[in-house]
């Protein structure tokens, strides 16, 4: 379906951005005398648009795939709407690239040790904020919780 709206010649398109600028997957941002306002993506394609969503509603629900993590990342922040567009966006610059250089898409490589790191950071961020708020806290590691049998 993403082919047939937008095809396989991407030479018509000079980089990437304006690739995902004429599909309008790109929201801008409008700020002026220090105030944010709305960086609303326009209206693009109509079935490109529902093709993307179905392609990044899929996407999000791989477990350990490269956009849902970047969804994962982004929705903590701002919301299930703007890290779908984030994840379409990124799509579409995948797709860019695959058509253009002929290779497969390959997801970059998540460090082996960034989950352990990522957990101990939240954990020296939590104890900090139980410390400011007047207690005092042991950590013990936890155990695996025994088999209840029926």
């Amino acid at each position: 379906m993403l082919l047939g709206e937008f095809g396989t010649d991407m030479s018509r398109f000079p980089s990437d951005a304006h690739f995902a600028s004429w599909a309008a997957q790109c929201p801008g941002t409008h700020q002026s005398a220090g105030k944010r306002r709305s960086g609303k993506t326009r209206k693009g394609p109509k079935w490109l648009d529902g093709s993307l969503h179905d392609a990044a509603m899929g996407a999000i629900r791989v477990t350990d795939g490269h956009f849902a993590r970047k969804y994962r990342r982004i929705k903590a922040r701002s919301g299930h709407k703007i890290a779908i567009g984030a994840v379409k966006h990124a799509i579409l610059i995948a797709i860019y690239h695959m058509l253009t250089t002929g290779e497969l898409y390959r997801p970059s490589i998540v460090h082996p040790d960034a989950e352990r790191k990522q957990r101990e950071r939240a954990t020296k961020r939590l104890i900090a904020q139980l410390e400011k708020l007047g207690h005092s806290v042991t950590l013990q590691t936890a155990t695996a919780p025994a088999a209840v049998s029926p």
